[in-house]
C-alpha cells in the first residue's frame, strides 16, 4: 500500500506543471539571418542569448555548429546583413542598428560616448574586426573589395587591415539594394528619392554612373541575369496617399521590367491585372525577383487574393502559378541549381508554416516537412540538404539541416539547462467570432490545475501585418510574445492570442480589411469579440479580463479599454498607436490634417483618443523614447488625457530604447511589470 501511494504522489507531482520564472522562459537563444555560402557547403547565421548577439556558421560534411565571434555583452547592438565573400573565407556583417529621422544610431544603454553602426569582417579561421562606419556591405565577386552604404552613398573597402574606404558613387537620394553584376564590373542599386525610385548601375570599369529606364515611378529589387546581360526589377506605381494603415484592395497595376545596362533601355515584361492583385505584395527573400538559370524569373503576386508564385520566361509570355491553393507562400529560395523554388507557406496548415519545393518551370509542389513543428527561412545547401529555423509549442526557435527526409539540430546544446520546455502547454487552435460576423482564427494557452474560474488575458499582436501561431515565433518580437503568454498560463490565465483582421494568413481580402486602420478602426469588433468569446468560457471569470499587446496590439489594448472598460478590467498597452493623425506623420512627414479635414476625422475616431470619456479601467504604459515606428509623443499624449480623466495609469519608460527593445534586460523588466500589473487587478 505504501509502494503504491509511493507511485501515485510520484505521478502527481510529475504531473504538476512546475513554476518558471520569466528570466527562464525568456532565457533561449533566437536565431536570425541564416545564410549559405555561395558553394552551399556551409551557413552562417546570428544566434542571441540573452541579449548577447554573435555569429554562428555549421559547415559540411558534419554541420557542427560552433560560435565564431566574441561578443559578449547585452548591449543591445544588433548583428545584420550577413554577406559571404565568394570564395567563402570571410563573413562580412552590420553591427548597430540604422539611424532615426536625426540621424541618431540606437544607444539603448546610453553610452556617453555615442554609438556608431559599422561594418565587420569575420575571416574563417580567425577573428572579426571593424572595417568601417557603414552598413549593407556587399563584397565583390573577385573578393577583393567590398561595397557598402554611409550616409547614403556607395562606398567601398579592402580587405586589409590597413585598407581606406573609397567613395564609389556620390548621387543624390539614398543608395540600397546593393547587388553586383556576375562578372563583378558593375554595381546595380536602388536610388531612394522620396516620391520615386530610380535602378542605378555604377561601372567599376568606366567608373560612371548611369539610371535604367528612369520614370515617375517607385523602381526597387534590381535582379541580374545569370550571364549579367539584363537586369530585372520591379516597378511600382507612383502615388502620394495619405497612409498605410488603410485597405489597399486596387491600385495602378505594378509591373516586372527588363532593361539593358549598357544602354539603359528597359521593357515591360509584364504587368499585374487591375483589380485584385493589382497592389504589390512582398514575399520573404533577398529579391523579389529570382532569375532561374533555365531563363525564368519567378515572383509573388495575389491574383487570385492569395499570395503565391508565378515564373514567366525572361523573353515575355504568360506568367505560369507554382503554388495554387488557399494558402499563402512566406519565405522563398531558389535551390543550389537555381530551377527548382524551395519556400514556406500554410498549404494544408492554416495555423503553420512548412517546407516545400516546386519547379520553377511547373510542376506539382513536394512537400518538405510535416508535422506539428513550425519551420521557415528554406536555405538550400550542396547534396541535397536544406538548412532551415525551425520550432514547435515547447521548444524555441533553432537552426536545423534537413537531410535525407530527416531533420536534426544544428546547436542543441545552445538550449540553457533550465528552459522549462517540459512545463510549456500546446496551445488550442480556436475559431471564434467577431462582433460583426467575421470569423478570426487564434490559440488558446490553458493553465495548469482545474479551478472552476480562472482570470483571463487577450493578446493582440502587432504589425498589423502578422499571424500568430500554436508555437514559438518566427519573428523575435512574437518569441519573447509567445514565451510570456505561457508564462501568463503558468500563472493561471485563460490567454487567448487573436489573429484578428488586416493580420496575414488568411488571403488578400481579410488583410486588407475595409475600413481597418485610421480608415475606421474596424478592429474593434474584433477586439469585442475575443472578451466575449473569453466570456462565454466556463473556465474565464467574466469580471477578470485583461489585454495585453505591443505596437498595432498596443494601438487594440488602449482601444479595448477605451471603447469597452465593462469588457476589459484592466490593460498592458506598450508603445501603442493612440491618435493615427500623430501617427501617420511617422510615415508620410507631408501629411497634413488641416488639409484633409474628412480624413483626419475618420482617423481621430479611430484612435483610442477619440474614446477617452467612456475609458476606466486601469493600464499600464511601456514605451521606449527613441521608437522609430511608434511615436513617442502618442505615449505622452495619452498619459495627459488619461490624468484629465481620473483614469488610473502606470508608466514603464526606456530612455533612449527603440520600439523592439534591443536589450535582454528591458525584455526582463517589461514583462516583469506587466506580470506584476495584471496580478494586481485580475487575482483574487
Amino acid at each position: 500500500m505504501r509502494t503504491i501511494l509511493a507511485a501515485f504522489l510520484s505521478c502527481a507531482v510529475l504531473s504538476a506543471a512546475p513554476a518558471f520564472t520569466i528570466p527562464q522562459i525568456l532565457g533561449s537563444p533566437f536565431p536570425e539571418n541564416l545564410t549559405a555560402s555561395p558553394h552551399k557547403d556551409a551557413i552562417a547565421w546570428v544566434q542571441m542569448e540573452k541579449g548577447v548577439r554573435n555569429v554562428w556558421i555549421a559547415r559540411a560534411p558534419a554541420y557542427q555548429a560552433s560560435v565564431a565571434t566574441k561578443f559578449s555583452a547585452d548591449d543591445g547592438q544588433e548583428i545584420s546583413e550577413l554577406a559571404w565573400n565568394q570564395a567563402g573565407t570571410a563573413i562580412y556583417f552590420t553591427r548597430g542598428g540604422g539611424p532615426n529621422g536625426r540621424g541618431e544610431i540606437p544607444n539603448p544603454i546610453s553610452v556617453p560616448t555615442g554609438i556608431k553602426q559599422e561594418v565587420w569582417i569575420l575571416s574563417l579561421p580567425g577573428e572579426a574586426r571593424k572595417l568601417v562606419d557603414g552598413h549593407s556591405p556587399a563584397p565583390s565577386p573577385d573578393g577583393t573589395i567590398a561595397a557598402y552604404v554611409q550616409g547614403g552613398q556607395i562606398w567601398g573597402i579592402g580587405t586589409a587591415p590597413d585598407a581606406k574606404p573609397t567613395q564609389l558613387v556620390h548621387a543624390r537620394g539614398s543608395a540600397e539594394d546593393l547587388a553586383w553584376s556576375p562578372d563583378g564590373k558593375r554595381l546595380a542599386f536602388t536610388s531612394t528619392r522620396s516620391d520615386h525610385n530610380f535602378i542605378g548601375v555604377y561601372s567599376t570599369v568606366e567608373k560612371s554612373l548611369s539610371y535604367l529606364d528612369p520614370s515617375v515611378d517607385r523602381d526597387q529589387s534590381p535582379a541580374w541575369s545569370p550571364d549579367g546581360k539584363q537586369l530585372a526589377f520591379v516597378r511600382l506605381p507612383s502615388g502620394r496617399y495619405v497612409s498605410q494603415w488603410g485597405p489597399k484592395r486596387t491600385g495602378q497595376p505594378w509591373s516586372i521590367r527588363i532593361a539593358d545596362p549598357l544602354t539603359g533601355k528597359g521593357r515591360e515584361l509584364w504587368r499585374s491585372n487591375e483589380g485584385m492583385g493589382s497592389v504589390f505584395w512582398h514575399m520573404v527573400s533577398d529579391n523579389q525577383l529570382l532569375w532561374t538559370a533555365n531563363g525564368r524569373i519567378v515572383f509573388p503576386w495575389e491574383g487570385d487574393g492569395w499570395l503565391h508564385l508565378y515564373s514567366i520566361p525572361a523573353t515575355g509570355g504568360t506568367p505560369l502559378k507554382l503554388t495554387p491553393g488557399d494558402f499563402e507562400v512566406e519565405h522563398v529560395a531558389l535551390s543550389t541549381d537555381s530551377n527548382f523554388v524551395v519556400f514556406s507557406s500554410n498549404q494544408a496548415d492554416t495555423d503553420r508554416r512548412h517546407l516545400w519545393t516546386v519547379p520553377a518551370s511547373g510542376g506539382t509542389a513536394r512537400r518538405l516537412t510535416t508535422g506539428s513543428g513550425i519551420e521557415w527561412v528554406p536555405t538550400p545547401l550542396a547534396a541535397d540538404r536544406l538548412a532551415m529555423f525551425r520550432s514547435d509549442a515547447k521548444i524555441p526557435a533553432r537552426a536545423a539541416i534537413l537531410e535525407g527526409g530527416v531533420i536534426r539540430g544544428l546547436a542543441p546544446n545552445s538550449m540553457p539547462p533550465d528552459f522549462p520546455s517540459a512545463s510549456l502547454v500546446e496551445p488550442q487552435t480556436v475559431e471564434i467570432s467577431a462582433a460583426d460576423g467575421l470569423k478570426l482564427h487564434g490559440q488558446v494557452f490553458l493553465p495548469p490545475g482545474n479551478a472552476a474560474k480562472h482570470p483571463a488575458v487577450v493578446f493582440f499582436h502587432g504589425g498589423s501585418r502578422r499571424q500568430m501561431y500554436p508555437g514559438w515565433h518566427s519573428m523575435f518580437y512574437y518569441h519573447q510574445a509567445y514565451g510570456f503568454n505561457q508564462y501568463l498560463a503558468s500563472k493561471g490565465y485563460v490567454v487567448l492570442s487573436v489573429n484578428y483582421r488586416s493580420g496575414t494568413g488568411y488571403g488578400e481580402a481579410f488583410r486588407e480589411a475595409l475600413n481597418y486602420g485610421a480608415t475606421g478602426g474596424s478592429e474593434y469588433a474584433d477586439v469585442q469579440g475575443a472578451a466575449l468569446y473569453l466570456r462565454s468560457r466556463a473556465d474565464v471569470d467574466p469580471a477578470r479580463i485583461g489585454a495585453w499587446g505591443g505596437s498595432y496590439g498596443g494601438y487594440l489594448t488602449a482601444l479595448g479599454l477605451a471603447r469597452s472598460s465593462d469588457l476589459y478590467a484592466v490593460g498592458v498597452d506598450l508603445h501603442g498607436v493612440h491618435d493615427w493623425n500623430l501617427e501617420i506623420r511617422n510615415y508620410a512627414p507631408d501629411y497634413e490634417p488641416e488639409k484633409r479635414l474628412a480624413f483626419a476625422k475618420t482617423a481621430f475616431e479611430s484612435s483610442p483618443m477619440a474614446y477617452m470619456s467612456t475609458w476606466k479601467s486601469p493600464v499600464l504604459l511601456i514605451h521606449g523614447d527613441d521608437d522609430r515606428n511608434v511615436e513617442f509623443s502618442n505615449t505622452i499624449m495619452l498619459a495627459e488625457a488619461l490624468r484629465k480623466q481620473g483614469v488610473h495609469f502606470e508608466q514603464l519608460i526606456f530612455p533612449d530604447e527603440i520600439h523592439d527593445f534591443l536589450v535582454h534586460a528591458d525584455w526582463l523588466k517589461a514583462y516583469s511589470a506587466a506580470d506584476e500589473f495584471l496580478g494586481r487587478y485580475l487575482k483574487p
